[in-house]
């Protein structure tokens, strides 16, 4: 069998991370699958920044289990936007489009 490469080959996870998904080592790909599910089990999503959870929209509400993996992340993206999660507070929501900064601030 091929050695898995890309977005498919295992990448070792922070401590928060790992305790959270149950595993020491996942693809980026079921990283971000396994948040999603839980987001949607758990009606995580809003239409409005900082909004109450209703289960559809483009935000993500940190929930107790979210927010320690949230708070790690302090990135700067290739086009230089900045996202700095560390003074997250429960409640408090993210973008969508800022997930792939929480995955890659979570992963060694």
């Amino acid at each position: 069998m091929a050695e898995a490469k890309g977005l498919s080959k295992p990448v070792k996870l922070k401590s928060e991370l790992a305790e959270f998904l149950g595993a020491a080592e996942l693809p980026r790909t079921e990283i971000t699958k396994k948040l999603w599910d839980y987001i949607k089990a758990n009606k995580l999503q809003t239409k409005t920044e900082n909004g109450s959870p209703e289960n559809a929209g483009k935000y993500i509400v940190a929930d107790v289990k979210l927010l320690p993996i949230f708070k790690n992340t302090n990135s700067k993206s290739k086009s230089g936007n900045l996202t700095d999660l560390r003074n997250m507070e429960e409640g408090q929501t993210i973008n969508m489009m800022q997930m792939a900064a929480v995955v890659g601030a979570n992963i060694e």
